[in-house]
């Protein structure tokens, strides 16, 4: 039976002459070399790779809003001044924002698999010694420096890398999502992490996300691939298969020459400006300042925080559909729509915070949460199409510029806090430098950026 199976397997095709039918096996075997036939369209490798990394982002963000949680505790059972405290939080912001370009570069290296797991190994490392610390140094090296650099390696560059490998359609859209899921981890268990440490003390969260930490980083490690190459598969949405690249040597020394060849053109200072304004307008006011604005007003902080909370729920939501709109309109457009409306909501907060939560402010905080990370997508397609392959690590340097306009704004809005006994001049200001980023948005050229 064997026998009479492989006589018949190397039959030739009815109608066909051995020499045709030798030469149709022939290009079938290099198509089949070439083209590896991928899964069926709903089931393709993609969406699981993006699904992970979705949820390594969401991780890792949940660490960013824990130190604003930790200042009282650790006052109160250390007896550490709040500067010593809040140092380890601008060490983390600034390891956080100078990481991911040299990240995206290593990612090109060593891959994003070994990269994302070892950073989400990294961040429960840095959170399980902070439950046996004993003195500050010891809180900004572990929260500071350990946890910074983990998380800095699964910010926005990471979704930009993510994105660029495994997705030629949709591309916009799975990127709006995967970094609305960093704030979407930041505010989404905001409330939760409060009223845990209020219930609990502040070490049984901590440890909490440290094994949430290792979780994601076996789920990273037996799910996430590097390429779709590696398994044999197209690029979601791509017509040609694609050899994985070699690795690239000296990702340090590279990630430095991208920003040097990147810095002489106009396109890199004017996304890095916006990013910058983008920062100073969300992040950074909110994270540090959003709270303390609302008790001005006498509103509780849980209440607080559960509406910011709702900026991270619908600032997840503005991101899917501003990626979504990214692939089908001018992402410049976009940019200057986003920061029209945030320079809109900005001034309004004034007149709608009060001591409880009022209709006004829940339409304020949702129309400000859709913007809040819409300006992400826009800035990535920008990158990637004006800096081709270097267009991660661009971005990375562009995000770097977002955290340093963060960090200025949380100190500078605490500072004209304590100096006008108000916020509202942080608002009016906020909302102008908006406006400026709105009109910068169109200057960007609409092509291959010009040397020089």
């Amino acid at each position: 039976m064997a026998i009479l199976l492989r006589i018949t397997a190397i039959q030739p095709l009815a109608g066909c002459s051995p020499r045709r039918h030798a030469g149709a096996m022939a290009q079938h075997a290099q198509t089949s070399l070439t083209a590896p036939t991928g899964p069926r369209p709903g089931s393709h490798r993609a969406w699981i790779v993006a699904a992970v990394a979705g949820a390594a982002i969401v991780a890792a963000g949940a660490f960013t809003t824990v130190p604003g949680l930790l200042i009282s505790p650790l006052h109160q059972e250390y007896a550490w001044d709040r500067g010593q405290i809040a140092l380890a939080a601008s060490v983390n912001m600034i390891f956080f924002g100078f990481t991911a370009p040299f990240a995206a570069a290593l990612m090109e290296r060593a891959g994003i698999r070994r990269v994302a797991a070892g950073a989400m190994l990294l961040i429960a490392a840095g959170a399980l010694l902070t439950t046996v610390m004993a003195a500050p140094w010891q809180l900004v090296t572990y929260w500071g420096v350990l946890i910074g650099l983990g998380s800095g390696c699964l910010t926005m560059t990471f979704a930009a890398v993510v994105t660029g490998r495994w997705f030629v359609r949709r591309r916009g859209l799975v990127t709006g999502v995967l970094s609305a899921s960093s704030h979407l981890g930041q505010m989404l268990f905001l409330p939760l992490l409060a009223w845990s440490v209020d219930r609990f003390d502040w070490r049984p969260p901590v440890v909490t996300l440290a094994l949430v930490a290792l979780a994601v980083s076996a789920l990273v490690a037996l799910f996430l691939r590097d390429h779709p190459a590696d398994v044999g598969a197209l690029p979601y949405g791509g017509e040609h298969f694609v050899a994985k690249p070699a690795p690239a040597r000296g990702a340090a020394r590279r990630t430095v020459t991208v920003l040097f060849a990147a810095a002489r053109t106009r396109t890199f200072w004017l996304l890095a400006g916006m990013f910058i304004i983008c920062g100073a307008s969300t992040n950074g006011i909110m994270w540090s300042n959003w709270v303390p604005a609302a008790h001005d007003h006498g509103m509780h902080a849980t209440a607080a925080a559960s509406m910011l909370s709702l900026i991270g729920v619908f600032s997840a939501l503005g991101a899917a559909v501003s990626g979504w709109l990214t692939d089908r309109f001018d992402p410049r457009h976009l940019l200057a729509c986003s920061f029209i409306i945030r320079a809109l909501t900005l001034p309004a907060l004034p007149m709608v915070l009060s001591s409880t939560v009022q209709p006004s402010l829940v339409v304020v905080v949702v129309v400000y949460g859709l913007v809040d990370v819409a300006t992400v997508p826009p800035i990535i397609a920008l990158a990637q199409r004006h800096y081709g392959g270097d267009g991660p690590i661009v971005f990375g340097w562009a995000n770097s510029a977002h955290q340093l306009g963060a960090g200025a704004s949380a100190f500078l809005g605490a500072t004209a806090r304590d100096l006008f006994g108000t916020y509202d001049v942080v608002w009016a200001v906020l909302s102008a430098t908006c406006l400026v980023a709105a009109l910068a948005a169109p200057a960007v050229r609409a092509g291959k950026t010009d040397r020089g």
